[in-house]
Formats: C-alpha cells, sequence, structure tokens
C-alpha cells in the first residue's frame, strides 16, 4: 500500500477545515466591515467639503447681490478677492465660479487664471443652473487611477431674508478622494495582519487537534498494511473510550479474528498450491456461471494468457468454445474436446476436460477444466496415419504389377519365348523398387531412432563435389549438359563422405530425372568467410514446382507429379533423407522454385576454421 502524503492527509484536510471555518466568517465580517467603513468615510468627507463650501457660499451670495458703483471693485474682483482669501482644506484641488452665462468668473488655481472669462464646457454645472440643485459624482481617472469628487452647488441672489429666488451662479469643485482610499487600505492592512495572525493561530491549534484525531487512525492504516501481509502478530494502542478508542478495540478484536481464521485457511492453501504448482497440465476453475476465478501457471503458459487477463471472463470465451457450447450448463455432457490454438505456423492442439465441482446438497458450483497439450501425439498420430497410408500405398502398386505377371506366368506365358523375358523383367525391376523402398524405410527409421554414427573426416568438398559431377557426366546421356561454377581454390569441410555421397546422389539423380531434353544442369559452390559457410546450389531446368509446394518437396513420400515420378523409379524419400543427412551435418537444406523454368536444390555446410585446417 502506497503512503499517504501530507497532502492527502485527513490531518490535512482537518487543518483545512478549522481554517476555512475561522477564515469564512472574519471575511465576511471584514467585507462588511470594509464596505461600511468606506461609505462611512466617504460620507464624512463629502459633509466636510460641504460645511467648507456654505460659507464661501455665503459669502458669494453676498458679493452677487452687492451694488456696483462704477469707481469700485468690480464682481469678477471681489469673488477673486473671496476666493484668495479663505483658506481650502488641501484635498480640494480645483474651486471655479461660474455666473449663470456660464462663464468662469473666478478660480482658486492661481496657475490657471486664463480659464477666468471662459465659457465652462462642464455639463454638470449647466445641468445645476437649469435645475438649481447641488450635484456630486465621483470620478475614476484611469490614466492615474486616481479617483476624485466633482460637486456643483448653486448660488441665489437674495432678494430678502426669507426666500431665494434667481440663481446668479454655481460654485464647481474638484476634491480628491485618495486620502480616504489611503486611510481604508491602512485599516484593511491592519484588519488583514490580524487575520492573518488569527489563521496562524487557528493553524498551530489545528496541528495540534488533527494529530490527536489521526494518530489512531494512522496508527491502524498501519496495522492494517502489516495485517495484509499476514503479520497479525501486533496490535493497534488503544487512547481513550470515545469513538476512536471503540474503532481501536474493535480493530483489535478483528485482529484476533483473523489471525486464526488465517492459521485455518492457510494449511488448506498450501496443500491447493502444491498440487496446482506439480500438476503439468493447466487447470482451470469457474464458478457456477463459467466465470474463471482460479488458473495454475501452466494453464497460463497454454493458453498464452496471464491468470490477471483472463479472471473474470467466460470460460467458453477463453478457450473459443463458443461456438460448439451454447451454455456453460452442457459443458457436464462433454467430458473432454480438442481445442486448437494454433497461430499462423505455430501449430497448438489442447485436450480439455471438464467435471463439475458440487456442494454438499449438490447443487453445482463451478467447473474443473484440465487442459493438455496433445499437440505432439495428434501429430505423431497423423504422421504416423500418413505414413501407414503412403508405404501401404508404394508397396500395393508394384505387388500389383508383380502379382499380374506372375498370374499370368502361371497360366502359361512362361513357354512364350517373346512374353516371358519381358515379363520377368518387369517382376525384376519393381522387386528393385520394393528393395530400395524397404532399405530407404529403414535408413529413415535408423535415423528417427539415432540408430547411426556419422564418420566425419576432413574433406576438400572442391574436389569431392567434382569427383561426384565427373561419375554422373560420365554417364548422362547426350541431350543434357553440365556447367560447373567452382571456385579454384579447396575448400575443408568436416563431413562424412558416404552420406555425403548419398545426399549429392539423390539431388543430382532427381535433375537429371526432371531435366528436358537440352536442358542444362549448372553446379554451383560458393564460400562466406564471414558466415564460416559452404553454399552448394544444384539447379536444373525441368518443370519446376509450385512455390506453395516448395517446402513439401522434403516431406517423406511427397511428390509433385506423383505419375511421373513413379514411372521414373522414385520413392519419395530420396530428398526427406537428405535432409536429415544435411541436419545431422549442422547445415540447411531447402529449394527455390519456378513454375516451369526450374528447381534449385541449395544446401550449406559449416566450413572448418583456420586454426583446425592448419592443425590437421
Amino acid at each position: 500500500m502506497k503512503k499517504v502524503g501530507f497532502f492527502q492527509s485527513i490531518r490535512l484536510k482537518l487543518i483545512i477545515t478549522i481554517i476555512l471555518l475561522l477564515l469564512f466568517p472574519i471575511q465576511v465580517i471584514g467585507a462588511y466591515f470594509s464596505q461600511q467603513l468606506e461609505e462611512q468615510l466617504f460620507s464624512n468627507f463629502r459633509e466636510s467639503i460641504v460645511k467648507n463650501t456654505q460659507y464661501l457660499n455665503y459669502q458669494l451670495e453676498q458679493a452677487f447681490a452687492k451694488e456696483r458703483k462704477e469707481d469700485g471693485p468690480t464682481l469678477q474682483e471681489d469673488i477673486q478677492s473671496i476666493l484668495s482669501e479663505l483658506n481650502f482644506p488641501e484635498e480640494i484641488t480645483e474651486l471655479q465660479v461660474i455666473n449663470n452665462k456660464s462663464r468662469v468668473i473666478g478660480t482658486n488655481n492661481p496657475f490657471d487664471q486664463s480659464i477666468v472669462g471662459k465659457r465652462s464646457t462642464q455639463s454638470r454645472v449647466n445641468r445645476t443652473l437649469l435645475i438649481g440643485r447641488a450635484d456630486d459624482n465621483v470620478v475614476f481617472n484611469t490614466e492615474t487611477g486616481d479617483r476624485t469628487l466633482v460637486m456643483t452647488f448653486p448660488i441665489f441672489q437674495q432678494n430678502n431674508t426669507e426666500q431665494k429666488d434667481n440663481i446668479v451662479g454655481v460654485i464647481y469643485l474638484e476634491a480628491t478622494l485618495e486620502g480616504v482610499y489611503e486611510q481604508l487600505q491602512d485599516i484593511n492592512q491592519i484588519f488583514a495582519n490580524g487575520t492573518f495572525l488569527g489563521i496562524s493561530i487557528s493553524a498551530l491549534l489545528g496541528i495540534v487537534i488533527a494529530r490527536t484525531i489521526t494518530k489512531p487512525i494512522t496508527e491502524m492504516r498501519k496495522q492494517a498494511k502489516i495485517m495484509g501481509t499476514g503479520d497479525f502478530s501486533q496490535k493497534v494502542n488503544v487512547y481513550g473510550r470515545d469513538e476512536i478508542g471503540q474503532l481501536a478495540m474493535s480493530f483489535n478484536e478483528l485482529n484476533d479474528k483473523l489471525k486464526l481464521s488465517q492459521a485455518t485457511t492457510e494449511g488448506e492453501r498450501r496443500k491447493l498450491s502444491s498440487v496446482l504448482a506439480n500438476m503439468t497440465e493447466g487447470v482451470i476453475a469457474t464458478d457456477h456461471r463459467g466465470t474463471i476465478i482460479l488458473m495454475n501457471e501452466p494453464a497460463s503458459r497454454l493458453i498464452g494468457k496471464s491468470f490477471e487477463k483472463v479472471q473474470g471472463q467466460s470460460l467458453l470465451d477463453v478457450l473459443h468454445i463458443h461456438d460448439r457450447l451454447e451454455d456453460i450448463s452442457e459443458i457436464q455432457d462433454t467430458g473432454s474436446i480438442i481445442i486448437d490454438f494454433s497461430e499462423g505456423d505455430q501449430q497448438l492442439l489442447l485436450k480439455a476436460s471438464f467435471s463439475m465441482v458440487q456442494y454438499e446438497t449438490e447443487e453445482m458450483n463451478g467447473f474443473i477444466t484440465v487442459l493438455s497439450d496433445v499437440t505432439e501425439q495428434e501429430k505423431l498420430e497423423r504422421e504416423r496415419r500418413e505414413f501407414v497410408a503412403n508405404v501401404s500405398h508404394e508397396l500395393r502398386t508394384p505387388l500389383t504389377t508383380m502379382r499380374s505377371y506372375l498370374e499370368a506366368l502361371t497360366d502359361g506365358a512362361w513357354e512364350d519365348k517373346e512374353i516371358a523375358p519381358r515379363f520377368l523383367d518387369v517382376t525384376q525391376n519393381e522387386t528393385e523398387r520394393m528393395i530400395r523402398l524397404v532399405n530407404d524405410l529403414l535408413q529413415l527409421s535408423k535415423m528417427d531412432n539415432k540408430d547411426y554414427q556419422l564418420n566425419k573426416e576432413r574433406v576438400d568438398f572442391n574436389k569431392f563435389f567434382k569427383h561426384i559431377i565427373d561419375r554422373f557426366e560420365f554417364n548422362k546421356e547426350d541431350h543434357i549438359q553440365f556447367v560447373r561454377n567452382l571456385p579454384d581454390k579447396d575448400v575443408w569441410v568436416w563431413a562424412d563422405k558416404d552420406k555425403m555421397t548419398q545426399v549429392m546422389d539423390n539431388i543430382i539423380s532427381n535433375a537429371i530425372k526432371y531435366s528436358p531434353e537440352g536442358g542444362t544442369i549448372t553446379f554451383t559452390a560458393e564460400v562466406k568467410p564471414t558466415q564460416q559457410k559452404l553454399y552448394i546450389k544444384i539447379a536444373d531446368e525441368g518443370m519446376g514446382i509450385p512455390k506453395e509446394n516448395t517446402e513439401k518437396i522434403f516431406e517423406r513420400f511427397y511428390r509433385v507429379d506423383k505419375a511421373r515420378s513413379r514411372k521414373l523409379g522414385g520413392t519419395g524419400l530420396g530428398l526427406a533423407i537428405s535432409r536429415e543427412m544435411i541436419e545431422a551435418h549442422e547445415g540447411n537444406i531447402w529449394a527455390e522454385s519456378k513454375e516451369g523454368e526450374g528447381t534449385t536444390i541449395l544446401f550449406t555446410l559449416p566450413l572448418m576454421n583456420e586454426q583446425r585446417r592448419d592443425d590437421e
């Protein structure tokens, strides 16, 4: 079991829970406090600006109501004098007095006196002149990020002490709010620091509390892991009588019961494991529905699938027998079947024997399937049947011929001086053919039983090959041509000359038999030092062999053209014997052919190494 990391542990979850339980109300309170504080600070700031403006408004009303003499100061001079004498708060960055014709007649900014006498473009100024009501708004500067409170106040002309009738002007001012928000930010920072301190203390307390809760659980987890390995000797500590303490006591009781059950089942498991492990056959167990619940290693090797892969799958699907059996209940009537698990050239035949497992109440509990590899048995049985059939067929033809001719001789043909010699000649040829067949069979039997011995010696295969070719060339017919492609140097191999002579005789005889009139037989010997092998090729220009049959010509009794082969006196065993002998010399033999263009028989022999050749 993988160790639980801190970030996945219940301890961290408890700590986070405690922190969240504290953090959530703090954040709610903080958000509410910050909002109310912001509104309060803004309200106080606005009231402060309004109070400062009320006195200014009073003086401006007096200035607008004052009668003007020709030699006295103008309205604009009086207003500018009032603005100069007043001590405005630092927060007011811009203050303008505008008449009812929207012209600026005074400003507190000594560096921007050029706007005096010009029309104001502020829409809220015109709105205040129109409706005669004070207006304010907060403007956010996207370039600097500053927030500014913009306010307008109407100036009325006083007709008497009771009322104000006409609007004679507007006070326009801009006051920065950055001081308010800086103060709000300082307060929020103090609150955040307090929140962080509270959460830190809560986290430390949470760690202590979580450890007291998770420590018994951690011990039980470790004990469960130990119990999973089969060790029931240890117990967990009980720290109290609460729910976790009772859980620890129940866990220890469970440990004792499992220990007893483990001791009981371990003996049975060992017996079953010993039986399954020492079986050469594969065993598959299923439940009553045919689902695989157990399989030993030999069965895994036979079907080519691990138990983990087939566990829980249907036995019919795993053994590929669902086309033979529609339901798992039909298995009990089947007994045993042969299943073909062959893939490509790899042949595999399995014999599956089925038996039913029952409860004591005779209710069906499942099935046991025993798998056995019968590939070699089936192959040997098939080869035995084919061999017997081929031998019987090969012997029947000459025996039938001999019986027919002997019956004719017995009936009086022996007295005919012309017919009798011919009949006896046929009988003798068929007898020799049977003798060759029996001799070949005896030789193959010895090879199969390893009842022979190779008398290897140091042979110059180039010289040996030339001698074999010379012998056949001396007795060959004139319509066949021999072509030699042999190396000029000595080629040394370690071989049995008698056995290799028989191999060469079989191959060259076949080439001569199947060569057409005017045909050419090519003999090639090629040395490949990198492979330490000698390649021999014997090619004819006969009828050739179909591509799909080139591998079969080395099988016993196999003939491409059976009628012609028998007519030429072949037994169908020559190439089979040649293959056995070449393989006994640690070489390989194969055929290359194209139908209608001829056949090439190739075989290899290992070269003698330089050191051994020099020692000889």
